[in-house]
């Protein structure tokens, strides 16, 4: 097909500027309409091409919701909208400045600070000086509470951003969701509950919530009893790159950065602790069990992203990617697990597209990294700006005009895209 990159452009454009809520950016409307956090720091990404005062402003109203422990969570509730479930009188969280959930999300805001200063390192200086005390906290927390043998873990499926990953099946299966109690999903009256988490798998969403909820959100206090704790690729990953990012803006403000060097040694070891022989891959690892998932993911493939070399990687990254037209799908096309069209269990998103992508770039692998990028423009040229893609068939699934892939379009996706 023609691709009108123009006209493209301008719908990325459209849709951020649509999805600013003025400080900050929901995913889209109705199905997400509050401040989520990874989500925000793509944001910040995208508006970077066209707006870069509004970048920095998205990544400072996130770090407004910072809690004094130096925990950012994965929504801020700026505003009320009864629509949502599970909103702040579910969560329950009042540790923070903002109303919140208990847990985070995969950091990625060090990585967007990092390309948005080096960007305009004039304009950028002062806002960077301004968030760096505050991601550094953020990444301390991390290693002073989610570690377990140097990898990072999730203590709830939402916190990885891969809700429903088969990589989580084991450990959700331990909890038995007794005395959960009723209540309203508003999620698929957005969309066809086919693309959306089982009800299974919600009610032991609610249950660790509300046991977090019960335990006051106290880090400390929930270690003590971990139901589910899982050292994960995406978290592991993203935050050994995030640090190595963080540690890159320390060094052009003049910083003293020796903490973070620590911090990139202990996490470079921990990733090796996600290495599973039986697949030859990086994998999701239940730190109660020490049981591997046995599941290849698109969050296998960032460890390029997170600038291991890996080259084992590679041939399991071409067969993965072999298997459907429109990679990388969110789980092993080969596994018995795989569903193309529900959520984490086997779409394209385009944002992993864009790290894995970034990653095998720098690793030297060009004609890899330049084949997914143009795979993943024709994807959103094709089938729109939708929260992610059936990987088979290239079908737009999840919620429409989403903020994340107008932003992968803007910064990476589109034919002679430059970083930003």
């Amino acid at each position: 097909m023609t691709m009108d990159i123009g006209k493209l452009d301008d719908e990325a454009r459209n849709i951020l500027r649509g999805n600013d809520r003025g400080g900050y950016t929901l995913p889209t409307a109705g199905l997400y309409p509050y401040q989520w956090n990874w989500d925000s720091a793509f944001a910040a990404r995208g508006f970077a091409a066209f707006d870069a005062p509004r970048a920095w402003v998205e990544l400072e109203t996130l770090f407004s919701g910072q809690w004094p422990n130096g925990m950012v969570p994965h929504i801020l509730f700026h505003k009320p909208d009864p629509g949502y479930f599970p909103g702040p009188d579910v969560w329950g969280a009042d540790l923070g400045p903002i109303a919140s959930s208990g847990i985070s999300q995969p950091p990625v805001a060090a990585s967007a600070a990092r390309a948005m200063l080096e960007a305009d390192p004039a304009a950028g200086r002062d806002r960077a000086a301004g968030l760096f005390p505050k991601l550094l906290a953020w990444h301390r927390w991390f290693m002073d509470w989610r570690l377990d043998r140097g990898a990072v873990c999730i203590t709830h499926p939402w916190e990885a951003g891969r809700d429903n990953a088969p990589d989580w099946d084991g450990a959700m299966a331990a909890i038995d969701p007794v005395g959960v109690g009723e209540y309203t999903r508003r999620d698929t009256s957005h969309v066809n509950p086919e693309m959306r988490p089982t009800k299974d798998d919600y009610d032991r969403y609610i249950w660790l919530v509300q046991r977090g909820r019960r335990l006051g959100w106290d880090e400390a206090r929930m270690l003590e009893y971990t139901p589910f704790r899982v050292a994960d690729p995406t978290m592991t990953f993203i935050l050994l790159r995030a640090q190595r990012d963080l540690r890159a803006i320390g060094q052009a403000l003049g910083e003293d950065t020796a903490e973070i060097d620590g911090w990139i040694a202990t996490l470079e070891a921990g990733a090796e602790t996600l290495s599973n022989a039986r697949l030859g891959a990086f994998d999701a690892r239940d730190a109660r069990t020490g049981e591997f998932a046995d599941c290849v993911s698109s969050a296998s493939f960032l460890c390029w992203y997170a600038g291991l070399e890996a080259p084992e990687m590679l041939a399991v990254y071409d067969r993965v990617t072999a298997a459907c037209r429109y990679p990388v799908p969110s789980h092993d096309p080969d596994s018995a697990k795989f569903n193309p069209r529900r959520y984490w269990r086997g779409p394209t998103w385009g944002i992993l597209n864009m790290m894995i992508g970034q990653g095998l770039a720098e690793q030297g692998h060009e004609a890899r990294a330049e084949a997914l990028r143009r795979v993943t423009a024709d994807l959103i040229a094709e089938h729109g700006f939708a929260e992610y893609f059936d990987p088979v068939t290239g079908a737009p699934a999840g919620g429409k005009a989403f903020t994340w892939t107008a932003a992968v379009w803007l910064t990476w996706a589109r034919p002679s895209a430059e970083a930003v």
